[in-house]
């Protein structure tokens, strides 16, 4: 969890720069990919960007490319998930050029390499990892071919194909009539069966964490999966969608796009029943607190079962000192607001200065204390910024 806090503050910060032309350079670069390729692409790219116009514009673009290219020099391949990598001139003023990198691994292994030069930095493909919290199973079929895949963020992994020969295998000859109908209603049960399995299976390898399965393809062979009663008990159907495919790319893609707001709204009706369950606490005035330092002061207590962040809280531990008498205090602050004057008179200094919600998340995760993100687009999650200083939990006990 405090990987993922540390990539929702960089996204943050970067998405509040801005370029004076389209001189800032986002590149993805897939897990799996040639590191020499991508060198080479940015190579062209250069040779490209000694045709645009604006000499300042082409200067930074140009900047850019050599700031990533001798960076990308420290990997022989890119991580596991891939390897993000962000770069501009950040500099309000045109006549003092500012060409910083950023880079991260994404949450999730990366699908394609992209490489793109914008005013703002492209942060789409790292946001959907984010926003989406819960992993959902994913099955395409028809009577013939099966697809179950596992959603986890915007990364689709596809766990198992399947092949049914109910057909291929069972020629009519000279059996009878009932006996052939049969052996092919034998041969399509034992074809939903090994469907049911995979997915079972990829319920149990994920400890049951999986929030429901959705089920598409043309046909109706998938309500007749549905209806013959070999999937675990415990596996809720979130909906079934009609789709013209059952491979990995079209069928799995096209069964997203259908399912996109039903999955949506699955992420709203999650974030309203912990905000609500909060706010019925607070009510009663029972087992919730809020506000950074009563959450902490029961974190350190061991009284917190949940903690409920918004995304946009903005606080920092920061330390003072006095130039005055000296003195010296520490000061939760949010955003950019810093105090200027010790009751003395004298002038108060910042020394030192962190992140406080990344604090938190880290003694949460040692911990194992579950942590919750909610945006702060919404109505509950205004409420929470706003009413409740963006950080709330949820006691064990009643202090």
């Amino acid at each position: 969890m405090k990987k993922e806090y540390s990539i929702r503050r960089e996204l943050k910060r970067l998405s509040k720069i801005r370029g004076s032309g389209t001189e800032l350079i986002s590149l993805y670069v897939p897990p799996g990919a040639q590191i020499s390729d991508v060198t080479s692409k940015l190579r062209e790219e250069h040779g490209q960007a000694s045709n645009i116009k604006s000499k300042t514009t082409r200067t930074n673009v140009q900047g850019a490319i050599d700031k990533i290219l001798s960076y990308l020099k420290l990997y022989k391949a890119p991580p596991k998930n891939g390897l993000a990598i962000f770069c501009g001139n950040i500099s309000s003023e045109q006549s003092k050029p500012d060409i910083e990198l950023f880079s991260m691994e994404p949450p999730s292994p990366l699908k394609s390499n992209i490489y793109r030069c914008d005013s703002v930095f492209l942060l789409d493909p790292i946001e959907s990892m984010i926003e989406a919290k819960e992993m959902y199973a994913l099955v395409v079929m028809d009577g013939r071919d099966a697809t179950v895949a596992l959603l986890k963020g915007s990364s689709v992994m596809v766990e198992k194909k399947i092949h049914s020969l109910a057909h291929a295998k069972i020629r009519k000859g000279g059996q009878s009539q009932n006996r052939y109908q049969r052996l092919i209603s034998e041969s399509i049960e034992e074809y939903y069966k090994r469907v049911a399995d995979s997915i079972n299976e990829l319920y149990a390898k994920n400890e049951f964490k999986i929030k429901a399965l959705v089920v598409g393809g043309p046909g109706p062979a998938k309500e007749d999966f549905l209806s013959s009663k070999n999937l675990n008990y415990q596996i809720k159907v979130l909906g079934v969608f009609n789709t013209g495919y059952t491979d990995e790319d079209e069928g799995i893609n096209e069964l997203l796009e259908r399912s996109k707001e039903v999955l949506e709204e699955q992420s709203m009706m999650q974030e309203r029943a912990v905000m609500e369950r909060f706010l019925n606490e607070v009510a009663k005035g029972s087992l919730a607190v809020y506000g950074y330092e009563k959450v902490l002061n029961a974190l350190m207590s061991g009284n917190i079962s949940k903690i409920i962040i918004s995304e946009g809280a903005d606080l920092w531990n920061v330390h003072y000192k006095c130039s005055n008498c000296g003195k010296e205090l520490d000061a939760i602050e949010s955003g950019n607001k810093r105090l200027s004057k010790h009751d003395c008179g004298g002038t108060l200094e910042v020394t030192k200065q962190s992140d406080a919600i990344e604090e938190l998340v880290d003694m949460a995760d040692k911990q194992g204390i579950e942590i919750t993100f909610v945006s702060d687009s919404t109505q509950y999650g205004k409420q929470l910024l706003m009413g409740f200083g963006g950080v709330a939990g949820m006691l064990k006990y009643r202090q």
